[in-house]
C-alpha cells in the first residue's frame, strides 16, 4: 500500500492544477492588457503627433500664401464677415478672393488668370477683422482702429490691416481632436495708397 501512496503523490507534484492554470491565465491576461493600452497610447501620441506637424506645416504654407497677397493688394473690395475677402493687386492687375467654406472646411483662393488653390483644408473655423491701420500700442494697451466710417459701418476702402485667424482639427482613432491652435496673424496692405 506505501507504494501506491508515493505514487499518487509524484502525480500531485508533476502536473498543474486548475487553479494554477486560472491564476496565471488571469496573469497573463493583466499583461496583455497592459501592452495592449500601452501600445494604443503610445499610436496615438504618435498620430497626434504627426497630426499637429502636418496640420502646422499646412498652416504655415497658407500663411506664406495669403499674406503674400494681402500685402501686395492694393485695396479691399468686398467681403462676407467670415465667408469671402475680395482684394484687389492693381501691381498684377488682378482679383484674389478668399473663401472659407464650412461644409467642406476649405479656405480656397482665387486669383484672376490662375487656377483655384485650396489654402487650408481642415479648417474649422476661420475669422477675419478690418482694420484702419497697425494698432497703437500705449504701455497699458493695444489699440485697434475698425475700418469703419463715421456711422460706425464698416468700410472697405478705409482697410490697411487684416487680422486672419483660423483653427484646424482632424480626426484621430474616430474621436475629433484638436491638433492644432488657433493660427493667428496681422497682414497690412502694403500697396494701399
Amino acid at each position: 500500500m506505501r507504494l501506491a501512496a508515493s505514487t499518487q503523490s509524484g502525480r500531485r507534484d508533476a502536473g498543474i492544477s486548475l487553479i494554477e492554470v486560472l491564476v496565471a491565465m488571469g496573469i497573463g491576461s493583466l499583461v496583455l492588457a497592459a501592452v495592449s493600452s500601452l501600445t494604443m497610447y503610445a499610436a496615438k501620441a504618435t498620430t497626434a503627433m504627426a497630426n499637429y506637424t502636418d496640420l502646422d506645416t499646412k498652416s504655415r504654407y497658407a500663411l506664406d500664401v495669403i499674406s503674400r497677397e494681402i500685402r501686395q493688394a492694393s485695396s479691399v473690395l468686398s467681403f462676407q464677415t467670415n465667408l469671402s475677402l475680395t482684394l484687389t493687386n492693381a501691381s498684377q492687375n488682378a482679383i484674389v478672393t478668399l473663401t472659407y467654406d464650412p461644409n467642406a472646411r476649405t479656405v480656397v483662393m482665387s486669383k484672376t488668370g490662375q487656377a483655384d488653390l485650396t489654402a487650408l483644408s481642415e479648417c474649422d473655423r476661420w475669422n477675419f477683422s478690418l482694420y484702419q491701420r497697425t494698432p497703437y500700442i500705449t504701455p497699458t494697451n493695444v489699440l485697434y482702429y475698425p475700418a469703419t466710417n463715421t456711422a460706425g459701418v464698416l468700410d472697405v476702402r478705409l482697410c490697411k490691416l487684416i487680422n486672419l485667424s483660423w483653427k484646424c482639427s482632424r480626426t484621430i482613432f474616430a474621436q475629433k481632436v484638436n491638433t492644432e491652435s488657433v493660427q493667428a496673424a496681422q497682414i497690412v496692405l502694403r500697396s494701399k495708397q
